[in-house]
């Protein structure tokens, strides 16, 4: 039987332009290449970790339009139960607007949308599958009250739960909804990490000291992503490093998402957590070899078989 993971999160359409450099203040740039795509950090999620072997199921809210529509779609291609995921007429579904660079670098502005309406009445109709996966995995593009709400109901259950703070909040954000030690493993990457404490984006704080700033606030552990860099993980006995898999990167976008599911996936087969978090580095590495976000997400064989090779 596969693994059971849910997915409390979103889903956005994604809008992308790619250009020569990201624009500062006041600056116009011209792009080329635009499209719409499937995005929102909770669908890219529930993607990875399906393709990775886990059984998936999907909360959230969607728009009753051709945008939502799309997203079924891609659910039901994926093999994702979305019997969770509540059509609302109130709001459009979610859109992203994305702008890449020659780099690889990207900048991203979210409006929820629909996603902002995920409430206490979702997780209540959810809450057989919020109880009974092996981990419930969330993001913050879903309202902060529901997805902390969403964690404390899975943990008091006795299942795992991962938060990957993104886009980042103050800690105060997170505590003013519930108790941090909810989470079994928080996976911010450095800058997600810095916001979380407080501190300014050029902060040169050593990674693993704001890990353990983190785990010092509650979380059972804390995994910081730091792209080609590998990640650090923290807990009370542990610190460790893992490696990123060397690959040639042409974009990021998505990375951390696909980070977070491979984690959870593995976490979910009882894999340790650094057994976990290498194999993640090296998922969301192969995702950075192309483009986009869902077309990037490799599948258990293909990742398996870079590990292999890079071990050899």
């Amino acid at each position: 039987m596969p693994t059971e993971v849910t997915v409390l999160g979103s889903y956005a359409t994604a809008i992308v332009v790619d250009t020569d450099l990201i624009p500062v203040t006041g600056q116009t740039v011209i792009g080329r290449n635009y499209r719409e795509t499937f995005g929102g950090k909770g669908s890219d999620i529930a993607v990875q970790a399906a393709r990775l072997g886990a059984a998936v199921t999907f909360v959230g809210v969607i728009g009753d339009d051709q945008r939502g529509r799309d997203f079924l779609e891609l659910m039901s291609t994926e093999a994702i139960d979305v019997s969770h995921c509540r059509i609302s007429t109130e709001r459009p579904t979610g859109v992203g607007l994305i702008i890449k660079d020659r780099a690889a670098h990207n900048v991203i502005v979210v409006d929820p949308a629909a996603n902002d309406l995920l409430g206490s009445q979702d997780l209540e109709a959810a809450a057989d599958v919020l109880s009974s996966a092996d981990v419930v995995v969330a993001q913050l593009e879903s309202p902060v009250a529901t997805v902390m709400d969403g964690l404390t109901r899975a943990h008091a259950a006795g299942v795992r739960t991962v938060l990957n703070p993104a886009p980042a909040v103050a800690v105060e954000t997170l505590t003013a909804h519930g108790r941090l030690d909810v989470i079994d493993v928080l996976t911010p990457n450095e800058t997600e990490a810095r916001v979380l404490l407080g501190l300014p984006a050029d902060d040169q704080t050593p990674t693993d000291e704001l890990a353990r700033r983190l785990l010092a606030l509650g979380p059972q552990a804390v995994v910081i992503t730091r792209g080609e860099d590998g990640a650090d993980i923290v807990t009370a006995t542990q610190q460790a490093h893992v490696e990123a898999l060397p690959v040639k990167a042409i974009d990021s976008n998505g990375a951390g998402d696909s980070f977070t599911a491979a984690l959870s996936v593995a976490l979910a087969e009882g894999q340790t957590l650094v057994d976990a978090a290498s194999f993640a580095a090296a998922t969301a590495g192969l995702c950075c070899e192309h483009w986009e976000t869902v077309p990037s997400y490799q599948n258990r064989a293909t990742v398996e078989n870079a590990m292999k090779k890079e071990a050899s």
